[in-house]
């Protein structure tokens, strides 16, 4: 950290567009350092809250994002305005200073040229995000089948083809009334459906016919009805890999990351990128739980952990894996979850 040098010029901006190598001033007034390295930290609801500015020399300051802060200007051709009160005085009232020996020093003359001689200062632009994904084409689309009928009938279908199958009558007769694209519940009844037909059934074919409804739904900015078309994507990302349809796998894999694609603000896409990272690199698989289930001999809660694993798996599975977590891994912990819920 050092001294705030009284020549350098100060800017002030948000907390939320510093970067690393700025040169922050410091809460005491009197001392700068540079910045090192910048995090963000999201509230419950997933909203920039606090900025985490590691610092060359130690420490770390900790930011509301909408904090104005004070940083040192870089740009050494920027001049700042005096006040007016500085300024020298000009006519008659100059001549009577200098008469009475208070002739204003070459220096301060200079600086008090007319600001529209100074250039204007300018802000370095913020580091460039990271490149967005690609969503996809109209081509890839089209490897996507269209339904046969309605969602109703697609339902009615997977429910006649097994008609012994508890969990998919269940889950029929409640969207037989009418499948609602916009209900969130809708939307989960459809993709547990679809798991159902799959995982416990080993149902492929079903299970793509009735995930493909939601497939196609675009993402609407609402992170609890796209957590159900998410699961579904990733099911059928599983299933088209499993096979032979790398194509159309790719495609539901496009598609699953259609948030990532959304955010236009570099700064935001930047830290979003980075939560997103760290979410794939620790992912909650549930051990705590499944554990505690099977040292209490309740194997119908096991069940459902396993089941929430599984999904976790599939959806690094589409993201391509982590840094973690690689492919073979994951493909070893998938095979491994599908045969203990099918047991």
């Amino acid at each position: 950290m050092t001294e705030t040098p009284a020549a350098r010029h100060h800017l002030e901006q948000q907390a939320g567009s510093l970067t690393t190598g700025t040169h922050i001033v410091l809460p005491d007034g009197g001392r700068t350092a540079e910045v090192h390295q910048v995090e963000l930290e999201r509230d419950d609801f997933g909203a920039p809250a606090l900025v985490l500015a590691s610092l060359t020399g130690g420490g770390t300051l900790r930011i509301a994002v909408g904090t104005t802060v004070t940083v040192v200007d870089e740009n050494p051709d920027a001049v700042t305005q005096l006040p007016r009160a500085a300024r020298p005085a000009t006519g008659s009232g100059q001549k009577a200073g200098q008469d009475a020996g208070q002739e204003q020093p070459r220096q301060l003359r200079e600086e008090a040229a007319p600001a529209a001689a100074a250039p204007a200062v300018v802000v370095p632009p913020l580091p460039p995000a990271p490149p967005a994904l690609s969503g996809p084409s109209e081509e890839d689309l089209a490897l996507i089948p269209a339904p046969q009928g309605t969602p109703e009938s697609v339902v009615e279908a997977a429910a006649e083809a097994h008609p012994d199958a508890m969990g998919v009558l269940l889950l029929s007769d409640r969207l037989a009334k009418g499948v609602n694209f916009k209900s969130g519940s809708c939307l989960k009844d459809l993709s547990d459906l679809a798991h159902e037909l799959f995982i416990t059934l080993k149902d492929a074919d079903g299970a793509l016919a009735v995930a493909d409804l939601l497939n196609v739904l675009p993402f609407d900015g609402n992170p609890g009805r796209w957590s159900s078309v998410e699961a579904s994507l990733a099911l059928s990302s599983y299933i088209c890999r499993q096979n032979g349809q790398p194509e159309r796998a790719e495609v539901y894999e496009k598609l699953i990351r259609t948030p990532e694609n959304q955010e236009t603000d570099p700064f935001k896409a930047r830290m979003a990128a980075k939560v997103r990272q760290r979410s794939l690199n620790e992912p909650n698989l549930y051990d705590k739980e499944i554990f505690r289930s099977i040292d209490n001999s309740n194997h119908d809660a096991e069940r459902e952990w396993r089941l929430l694993r599984l999904e976790s798996l599939l959806f690094l599975r589409a993201h391509g894996g982590s840094e973690t977590i690689g492919m073979v891994e994951l493909e070893r912990r998938i095979s491994n979850e599908l045969e203990a819920v099918r047991a």
